[in-house]
């Protein structure tokens, strides 16, 4: 994951813990992604560096990280020896920009922690298994649309802005690969996760059922609807009238 704060710091940090992206022309157009939307520069390691002013690195492997600390000088690179699911993203300035080639097996706990800090956040974009990022972009009412989906809509506006091929990457994996973008919403909607969790628990139930005690006529919701017809605004209603 890689990170970039406002133009004056311009700090980028990284998590590395996939197969590294071969593809150069892949690099590259995942790096303008990452820059087009603001001035700071801003994924392989390298093409990013080039770009970035300074780039702060997430790296849970001591050998890894002691190898890439040593390929850069310190006033382009940072690296942190730390597991980018408890990292502490508030020790940056306010605007960071997070830039990361997510590790597969842990990519939805990454994307809940790194939403926590969507206050401070400038914009993400992370390269991504490509159907968990359909999960995340996914309309309400559909098949994809999730948990995952309401958690980081109420925060965020997501756009899913290319594929990258299994044979960009060395080795390559077994699945398609997407590169998304996340822009913090002005008006961030709070969410009680444990109703959500509850509700998604039980998605194939009516509300009535996977959500008992709660008064949906007062708030105007169907309660014969089922967990995954509820938009983002309609789970940010039940959380505030929640008795859970």
């Amino acid at each position: 994951m890689r990170t970039v704060s406002p133009a004056a710091a311009r700090r980028t940090s990284s998590v590395t813990r996939r197969s590294p992206v071969e593809n150069v022309n892949a690099s590259m157009r995942i790096v303008a992604a990452a820059i087009a939307t603001a001035s700071s520069s801003a994924v392989d390691a390298a093409p990013l560096i080039e770009r970035a002013g300074k780039l702060e690195a997430i790296e849970i492997d001591r050998d890894l990280a002691a190898a890439l600390a040593a390929r850069f000088p310190p006033f382009k690179l940072t690296v942190h020896c730390a597991d980018a699911l408890e990292f502490d993203f508030a020790r940056f300035p306010s605007g960071i920009r997070l830039v990361g080639n997510l590790p597969y097996n842990i990519s939805t706990p990454l994307l809940f922690h790194a939403a926590r800090y969507a206050a401070r956040v400038r914009d993400m974009h992370f390269m991504l298994q490509l159907e968990v990022v359909e999960r995340m972009v996914a309309a309400p009412s559909t098949r994809a649309y999730g948990r995952l989906s309401v958690a980081l809509q109420a925060r965020f506006r997501m756009k899913k802005l290319f594929n990258v091929s299994k044979g960009a990457f060395r080795p390559p994996p077994k699945v398609e690969s997407a590169v998304v973008r996340l822009q913090p919403l002005a008006n961030i909607l709070k969410l009680d996760e444990d109703l959500l969790r509850k509700a998604f628990s039980a998605r194939r139930k009516t509300l009535k059922n996977a959500l008992p005690g709660i008064d949906f006529a007062a708030l105007g919701i169907d309660p014969t609807l089922r967990p995954e017809n509820l938009s983002p605004e309609d789970y940010a209603r039940l959380s505030m009238n929640s008795i859970l």
